[in-house]
């Protein structure tokens, strides 16, 4: 029986995916590199920030790698600023949710400032029972540790959930975590969530094929 709905950050519950493109994409010019976004959603979107800077600049140093994704996040902190919005549906399953008394959980590859910084803007920092940073576990997404804990500190068996996630890394931490996965397409094409594993590819949650899953919204 289904007992509580995990949910991703970035992509999932706001469509942020716009604003991180054009950062990294101005910051890596500055390194020579040009991306676009079949680029972007290859080897940026979902992916914790010292993954990425491993691939995409080696030659970082360990304070300048640092100080990149501060300055990285300190931007898109700045340019959300006033744009962020749920994704539509959102807000009334939150609400059945909690008439229900489920349990709802928020796992994410985000920084703590900018997990801290969305909740808080989006007015939902007071909604979840619990929030899994992938920083403050010894592996993120793609790894299924994050989903993993969430279900160890909410006591549930992997088939009392349901996941809703955007980026490749994290339907395969989902999938691989045993969870039923939903992926929401703000970010990626439908067909290659399907191919990662999603059960169901939706645009948003007003989706009324959610009913099967158990969702009745």
């Amino acid at each position: 029986m289904l007992q509580a709905v995990l949910f991703d950050l970035d992509g999932t519950l706001a469509n942020t995916d716009p604003i991180h493109f054009l950062i990294w994409q101005r910051l890596l010019q500055k390194y020579g590199l040009e991306i676009d976004v079949p680029f972007y959603r290859q080897h940026i979107s979902g992916r914790l920030n010292d993954d990425i800077l491993q691939d995409l600049l080696p030659q970082l140093s360990s304070e300048e790698g640092k100080q990149f994704c501060l300055d990285k996040e300190a931007r898109f902190r700045d340019m959300a600023q006033g744009q962020l919005q749920t994704l539509p549906g959102l807000l009334p399953l939150i609400d059945w949710l909690k008439q229900q008394g489920m349990q709802s959980a928020v796992v994410t590859n985000a920084p703590r400032p900018n997990t801290e910084f969305m909740l808080k803007t989006l007015k939902l920092d007071q909604t979840f029972d619990i929030v899994i940073i992938s920083g403050d576990l010894p592996i993120g997404k793609p790894n299924p540790l994050p989903y993993q804990e969430a279900l160890r500190r909410l006591d549930l068996a992997p088939e009392q959930s349901v996941v809703f996630e955007d980026s490749p890394s994290g339907i395969r931490a989902a999938v691989a975590a045993g969870i039923t996965t939903v992926g929401i397409a703000s970010s990626h094409p439908p067909k290659s969530l399907y191919e990662l594993g999603a059960k169901l590819v939706i645009d948003d949650f007003t989706d009324d094929r959610l009913t099967h899953l158990g969702l009745m919204i």
